[in-house]
């Protein structure tokens, strides 16, 4: 995952508690499963990157969430340098908490005693539902200990939580107005579809190329290579209703090519293929 802007409201008794809108982005040859409750596990409803797989058989994936509301979601942290080919696989760290019963405090607090095994990562875990709703956040580059964090709107790419990236500060001033808007579903694929890139004054400096930098700097990028192979949004509400929406983008088929799966907690799978009106999303 590259791209998340979340709201979080764990104290709300109606509409949501968390609202989750997020590209993921990938080289395009990577293996990857589409969103679908786990075969073995299907109290745990996320997509699979089979590029992540071990063996004990839990997949890798980016994002996901349970029948319970236990939720969690990764993004890289962008180091170039830094990176060590023999590393563990980060995607691995959302699959463990989904398949654990482990508190969120006590699950990030094992994987700051192993985080030098992975390369930098972001990690968001939570269990949303229940008495005591906790969303958390870890990164292995932060040097500081598990946030439990609060009510707000948060942005994260590949920098630390709030780091204001242009294509954060977008999308968060987005995300703003897809909650004040009547059609909020339609408002976030459309955030999550633009690709205007940022100015080169405005770019951070990661240590990749300046064509790379303009390259990644749009929420939803297109290079013949990598790109954002799907965006997600998910609902998780105050009364236990989850609905988790995703669209896998196909570019072998050319822009605003999608397949969408919209799924329901305990309801059956709904997918079709569409084509949009708009360049990524649909409007």
């Amino acid at each position: 995952m590259c791209l998340i802007v979340f709201d979080w409201r764990p104290d709300a008794r109606h509409g949501h508690r968390l609202l989750v809108a997020a590209n993921r982005d990938e080289f395009h040859h990577r293996d990857t499963r589409p969103l679908q409750f786990w075969p073995g596990r299907e109290h745990i409803l996320g997509g699979i990157d089979d590029g992540a797989r071990s063996e004990d058989g839990l997949p890798g994936t980016w994002m996901g969430v349970t029948r319970g509301g236990r939720f969690a979601a990764l993004t890289n942290y962008r180091a170039p340098r830094d990176v060590n080919p023999s590393a563990s696989s980060r995607g691995r760290l959302v699959s463990e908490f989904l398949a654990s019963d482990l508190p969120p405090a006590e699950y990030l607090l094992d994987v700051q005693s192993r985080s030098r095994r992975y390369n930098g990562f972001n990690l968001l875990v939570g269990s949303t539902l229940g008495p005591d709703p906790q969303l958390w956040w870890h990164s292995n580059r932060s040097g500081q200990a598990p946030l439990r964090l609060k009510a707000g709107l948060y942005g994260l790419s590949n920098a630390l939580l709030d780091t204001p990236w242009p294509k954060v500060r977008n999308a968060v001033g987005s995300m703003l107005y897809a909650l004040a808007a009547s059609s909020e579903r339609t408002v976030l694929f459309r955030l999550l579809g633009d690709d205007r890139q940022a100015p080169d004054d405005e770019l951070p400096r990661t240590g990749v190329t300046l064509a790379r930098e303009r390259l990644l700097s749009s929420v939803f990028i297109r290079s013949d290579d990598y790109g954002t192979r799907s965006s997600q949004v998910l609902d998780i509400g105050a009364s236990g209703r989850i609905d988790y929406i995703e669209r896998s983008f196909l570019p072998d088929l050319g822009p605003g090519v999608f397949q969408e799966r919209q799924l329901e907690v305990g309801a059956p799978v709904a997918a079709a293929g569409r084509r949009a009106d708009e360049r990524g999303s649909a409007g």
